[in-house]
């Protein structure tokens, strides 16, 4: 019953963040249009957030001396790194397609099994990988010769390898003994990745006068400020808080099933609040991504057990890799439930995202 119910929190955690994620491009992009740069709007999103999770990194200081390289990894990928390839992206393509290219990360995370795990693949998830790059092919339209902006989609496929880094690192933001540590993790990732980003983006010669006005949604007037707000506080804090905690409570094969919903959101709200319309090969196309994607992560292979993964005795847990006891529901994947302890864990998202997005 324990481990049934922390899954249940770990999928409504993992439905929050791609919810929120998918949510950040649609706002985010009419401030690009308003006269901001890309970089600027990643800025003020994560400093943004940083500055709201300043509290939870001075609970967690300690982090900064256990486990440095771990932060800043946690900030150079899965938040600068997610956060300015996306957002550059969706400056020169639309969101939904910016996204889709976004979430071949998912597939992605098999290559790091292969090659870095050097763990076997199944058949099927390479079926799955090689169905999300067809998808891919159509949702470019890549018989027209490529509409879309090529830089555009190199921007989007570096978020993609991004969000790589977003799974992995965000799967170790903490122990069984420290359930909050994963919200030290959000909050120094934050501010690393604000740190960066202000030697990159040089806020200082941004237009702040574009956040005192409005900006035009499909035609329609909001507040700039109202967007920014959004932004910040739900599509980078609650989507990376919901995203990471996601993480710590289900395997990163179901946790990046459950974020590729963030793609169907992304262009669902672009569709119907820019105005942005994909055509029927495209939509089509994203389904397969989808498909493709779920089927790379639900097929991936179990971790394998014994003394070689456990690194220990016979009978330690592959779980944890040190011959511990394997992890509490609440704190990674219960055993038998089909997922490993490799994480790529959103961005974000991933959105973002967003995210992703």
């Amino acid at each position: 019953m324990h481990v049934s119910s922390g899954r249940s929190a770990g999928l409504g955690l993992a439905l929050a963040s791609a919810f929120a994620f998918g949510g950040s491009g649609v706002a985010a992009k009419p401030l690009i249009e308003a006269g901001l740069d890309p970089l600027h709007v990643v800025w003020l999103r994560v400093a943004g957030a940083a500055l709201v999770m300043l509290p939870v990194a001075w609970r967690h200081r300690d982090l900064v001396r256990r486990r440095p390289a771990l932060l800043a990894g946690f900030g150079l990928l899965a938040v600068a790194g997610v956060q300015a390839c996306y957002f550059a992206a969706i400056s020169r393509i639309p969101v939904g397609v910016a996204l889709l290219i976004e979430y071949l990360g998912p597939a992605l995370l098999l290559g790091w099994v292969r090659f870095v795990q050097r763990r076997p693949v199944t058949r099927a998830a390479a079926f799955g990988v090689a169905l999300a790059v067809v998808g891919l092919a159509c949702v470019v339209e890549a018989w027209a010769g490529l509409r879309f902006d090529l830089l555009g989609m190199l921007l989007a496929l570096g978020a993609a390898c991004c969000q790589v880094g977003y799974f992995v690192l965000a799967d170790q933001g903490g122990d069984a003994e420290d359930p909050p540590a994963p919200l030290g993790v959000i909050a120094y990732g934050l501010l690393v990745g604000a740190a960066v980003l202000t030697l990159v983006a040089r806020p200082w010669g941004m237009d702040w006068a574009v956040l005192a006005g409005g900006a035009s949604m499909d035609g329609s007037p909001v507040p700039a400020a109202l967007l920014l707000g959004w932004v910040v506080l739900v599509a980078t804090v609650l989507a990376y808080t919901t995203g990471v905690l996601a993480v710590r409570r289900l395997s990163p094969q179901v946790a990046g099933v459950v974020a590729c919903l963030e793609a169907v959101v992304a262009t669902a709200f672009a569709w119907v609040l820019l105005g942005e319309h994909l055509s029927l090969p495209q939509v089509l196309g994203g389904a397969v991504v989808l498909l493709g994607a779920f089927i790379a992560q639900s097929q991936a292979p179990r971790p394998p057990s014994g003394p070689v993964a456990a690194g220990g005795p016979e009978g330690a847990s592959a779980a944890d890799g040190r011959g511990a006891a394997p992890r509490t529901p609440g704190a990674g994947a219960p055993a038998g439930d089909g997922g490993t302890a490799l994480r790529v864990g959103r961005m974000h998202s991933t959105v973002l995202p967003p995210p992703a997005a």
